[in-house]
């Protein structure tokens, strides 16, 4: 029997929920011109944490100022984001998927992963997903793009083509065709530095990634990413539809500010020893992490996310610092007044093998020496 995986996305979650939420109210609907959510839509130095397509076309983006993004478009519509509403429309769009399969992982807050493999029962996998998302749309109000493929890194590759409102399947025999023209960095868990390495070498796309040996791909991000990267490229992918709790799912930890801060410096410094905290709680426990994610929160209460997969599972400070500065670094503009910092690790194992970095670093053993000396302490910390 052929494993087969759904991938669900909300398209533009905040914005079509909020979308959804006006149309209720009899307010027109905001996804048909330019619009965006922000923490407090009058304070012009709000950060926009949602766009729609008609203002991702003007060129507006996410993270953004809204005086920025006023510039760009004078007309534009603002509106105020609303997390429990957000999480009230989560949970119904999880609750229907769930009655198509109760293999479901949750990704996020507007997507999941369904193993469909002993669910469809003869039905096409194609019309299946097109009555998911109809029916979603029918009820809950908003639109979600689904992928097929045969495992989740296919699938979630999938619901990434055109949108909004559609089904797409990427199946091992439509790798070559559909996913190895696309560029590297349209490669699931590829970051912008891993992607700079890449290009350097003349690696443009999936399909240039794919056809290169993983001797060439270890010089450049080392042997652990090389193996990854190239089973990615090809289309390979054994992880499961994880639907069991585990002991832990995630750990945690943040770091309020007195006053609202903008030097970089205290940034980083907040970033570190939340980080710090963290890892410690990880080792702790015997966990290591796959995942790290960063978030800021502004001045006006918005908050911007970004996560990352780890090459491979690690409970090392300096390695998740890493991972944890580049994503700032995308989100941040190093100017905007920041009013809190926070880490979080999930994605937990209790896998015992060596650890490496993306580049391989030599100096894992001091990182080691340094982590050992910092829980050694770390009950005498205030």
């Amino acid at each position: 029997m052929r494993r087969t995986i759904f991938h669900i996305d909300v398209n533009s979650a905040f914005l079509s929920w909020t979308a959804v939420r006006r149309l209720q109210d009899g307010l027109p609907d905001i996804r048909e011109v330019p619009s965006v959510v922000s923490g407090d839509p009058s304070d012009r130095r709000s950060i926009i944490t949602a766009a729609s397509i008609p203002a991702k076309r003007l060129g507006i983006k996410t993270a953004q100022p809204v005086s920025m993004a006023l510039r760009i478009c004078p007309d534009l519509v603002l509106v105020r984001g609303d997390w429990e509403w957000y999480r009230t429309c989560s949970e119904g769009f999880i609750s229907i998927c769930r009655t198509y399969s109760p293999v479901l992982q949750q990704f996020s807050i507007d997507e999941c992963f369904l193993d469909m493999t002993f669910r469809l029962q003869g039905k096409d996998p194609v019309e299946t997903a097109t009555a998911l998302k109809d029916e979603i749309r029918s009820k809950l109000g908003f639109t979600v793009n689904v992928g097929i493929g045969s495992n989740k890194l296919l699938a979630k590759m999938a619901s990434d083509f055109e949108k909004p409102d559609k089904v797409h399947t990427l199946w091992e025999e439509e790798v070559q065709e559909k996913m190895w023209p696309l560029g590297v960095r349209d490669l699931l868990w590829v970051g912008k530095r891993t992607e700079e390495r890449l290009l350097a070498y003349g690696i443009r796309t999936i399909g240039d990634l794919a056809r290169t040996g993983t001797g060439a791909l270890t010089r450049l991000v080392g042997r652990k990413a090389a193996l990854q990267l190239h089973e990615n490229a090809n289309g390979i992918d054994f992880s499961p539809v994880e639907t069991e709790f585990r002991e832990a799912k995630s750990y945690s930890a943040e770091r309020t500010f007195p006053k609202d801060i903008s030097d970089p410096r205290q940034l980083d410094r907040a970033l570190f020893n939340v980080t710090c905290i963290v890892a410690h709680r990880i080792r702790k426990d015997a966990f290591k992490a796959s995942c790290i994610s960063v978030f800021i929160k502004y001045r006006d209460f918005s908050v911007v996310q970004r996560q990352c997969r780890i090459s491979q599972p690690t409970d090392i400070t300096a390695l998740l610092l890493h991972e944890a500065r580049r994503l700032v670094s995308e989100i941040w503009d190093q100017a905007t007044p920041l009013r809190q910092v926070g880490v979080g690790l999930s994605k937990l194992t209790h896998d015992d093998s060596d650890q490496l970095s993306l580049f391989e670093d030599p100096q894992l053993e001091y990182y080691r020496a340094w982590d050992r000396s910092y829980d050694e302490s770390y009950p005498a910390k205030p």
